[in-house]
This record gives C-alpha cells, structure tokens and sequence, in this order.
C-alpha cells in the first residue's frame, strides 16, 4: 500500500468514525517476533511467536510509573491493548516482560523496549502501533550467519622434514607374477524405485486461493494446518473480535455465517487467514489479513461490507488470477 492510498484509507476511516460514532477508545496494538539470530532486528530467520506477555507502562515526568497494563500475544504473534477514555501515552513504551508457553524456547532474553507511535487521534478516538518487540533464546541459531568481518586465524607455515635417506637395497630377487583371479559375479539388478507422491514437497510454494465453500469439505480438512476448525475467532483475531462475535466462537462455525455484513466479513476474513497460511502468493499475507479485520470492525458497517468483498475476490482468485490447488486428503 502506498503512501497515497494509506492517505485515503485513513480519511475512510476517520469519516466512518465520524458519521457512525466512537466511543473514547485508546487502542495499543503491535506484534512479537523471535530473533532467533540475536542480531537486534528483523530478519528473514525471524518469526511470529504467541504465548509471550507484553507490558505497556507510563511514566511522569520523574520517572515513575504511573500506569501499566498486560496483554499476551495470540497465534500470530500480535497483542492489542485498549485503554477506556483518551488518557495521555505520549511517555509509554512496551516491552516483552515473561514468556508463556508457546514461546517455542525463545523466551530467554527480551528485546529492548519499544516507544508508543500515535498513529490518529481523532474524535475522542486514538490509535497507537509498536513497532515489532523481540524475544531472544539463549544462544543464536546454527543455521544463522557469521559476520561479514571475521578476524582471520594465524597462518603458520609448517616446516618440510628433512628427506628419508633410504639406503639402496642390492641383491633381492624379481617379484613372482599376480596370480589370475576369476571374474566377479555380477550385482543383482537394483529394484524399481517407487512412484513419486503427486502432492509436491512444498504445497505452499504454490499459488492457490479456495473459497470457504473448498475450506469447508470434510475431504480437505488436511490443509488445515496452523489452526484447527475448533480454534476460537477470538485467538485468532484478537480483541476486537472476541468483543463483536464473543469468545467461544469457533473458526468453523463462524464460516457458516451469511446475511450480516460482520458475519460476511467474519466468514471471508477466516478463509483469507487459511489461504495465507496455505499459499506463499496469497495476495494477502497472515499480519496483513489480521490488521484489515481489526481496521474494518472499528469502522462502519460500510467499511465491514467493502473488507468482505476485498477478502471475497482474493478467495475467489480474482485478485491474482488463482485457483485452488486441493486434492482430495488420504
């Protein structure tokens, strides 16, 4: 998205804020990635990672804190915190306090910590991002690269031994010829290899998009990979989700809803999240999925409507001219 477009997607969404009415909200929301490199930035070895507890504290001016709120990250690495009223968060910051067992061993040491960016504030209503916290393990994994500048080793030159004398040997008789073997048998003929699979080795290399109707058949239910039909809209979405569609809404179920443009966008917005999962050119990426849903449930119902036909085209493959690529499971 360019600079342009974020520009008008911004007075979308303070317009329907405007026409429709907010109440005064301040939202916190920013993800968690393991470095698993311990370089102190994003890299291409780095990933997501739920389960970690992330603080948001705010100082006064001498220092002291004043007011402090936790919130764990979900599946997808990413935390909102949402403030009731407009107080000040111009000297907050947040930072990785205690990892939670999804940390996936990468818990040990805590990146340091991120000042809030005001992002919008606009009637009675604030938005704030972090930019990306890391978690660190003990040690740098293997497959991680060295410097670019490591110090060379000592080159020593081994000295030459002094040459063998071998006195000179008179008198021995010429060696007996080789006898003459027979020839060895021939090997057995290796066995047929088996067949390759016709399922590739790396499916999500592949460009796909299905639609919910595809997501929904029992004969495809081993693609559900990252989730499962029984985890809840609200570990996958975040807060604003659990607060508009509950907290004991499956992923499944909340498939099957049609008529209500947040349940359209619901249905959409899951089978957006399963075609990022399954295909590296999705045109949506996971974050990117997750942050339109929150965008879209704290604006209008018309800004609901266009964010389901966004997801809507995308499952379709009209949007990057895809077809779904799911063979029946065995």
């Amino acid at each position: 998205m360019d600079l342009l477009e974020k520009f008008f997607f911004t007075a979308l969404l303070i317009l329907c804020a405007a026409i429709d009415g907010t109440h005064a909200d301040a939202m916190v929301t920013g993800a968690v990635f393991c470095d698993q490199c311990k370089d102190g930035q994003r890299s291409l070895f780095d990933y997501p990672i739920n389960g970690m507890k992330v603080t948001v504290s705010c100082a006064n001016s001498n220092g002291e804190i004043i007011m402090s709120r936790e919130e764990t990250t979900n599946w997808f690495g990413n935390y909102a915190m949402r403030f009731d009223g407009t107080p000040d968060l111009s000297n907050c910051y947040a930072r990785v306090s205690v990892s939670g067992q999804g940390s996936m061993g990468c818990g040990a040491v805590a990146g340091p910590a991120q000042n809030l960016r005001l992002m919008f504030r606009m009637f009675d209503m604030e938005m704030y991002a972090v930019d990306a916290l890391l978690s660190q393990p003990d040690q740098p994994m293997a497959y991680c690269p060295r410097s670019s500048n490591p110090v060379p080793a000592p080159v020593t030159t081994p000295k030459s031994p002094p040459p063998l004398m071998v006195p000179p040997i008179r008198g021995l008789p010429p060696m007996p010829p080789l006898p003459h073997l027979p020839p060895l048998p021939p090997l057995p003929p290796m066995p047929p290899l088996p067949p390759m699979p016709s399922v590739p080795l790396f499916p999500f290399l592949e460009a796909s998009a299905c639609s919910h109707e595809q997501w929904t058949m029992p004969e495809h239910r081993c693609y559900w990979r990252v989730v499962n039909p029984d985890t809840k809209v609200a570990v996958a979405f975040g807060l604003l989700a659990s607060r508009r569609y509950g907290t004991d809404l499956t992923l499944w179920h909340g498939m099957e809803g049609r008529g209500d443009p947040y349940r359209t966008l619901l249905r959409e917005g899951i089978t957006a999240l399963l075609n990022s999962y399954n295909s590296l050119q999705y045109p949506y990426h996971t974050i990117s999925v997750i942050q339109q849903m929150n965008l879209a449930l704290l604006g209008s119902s018309r800004n609901v409507l266009f964010t389901a036909m966004r997801f809507k085209r995308a499952n379709a493959g009209t949007t990057g001219n895809l077809t779904c690529r799911f063979t029946q499971c065995k």
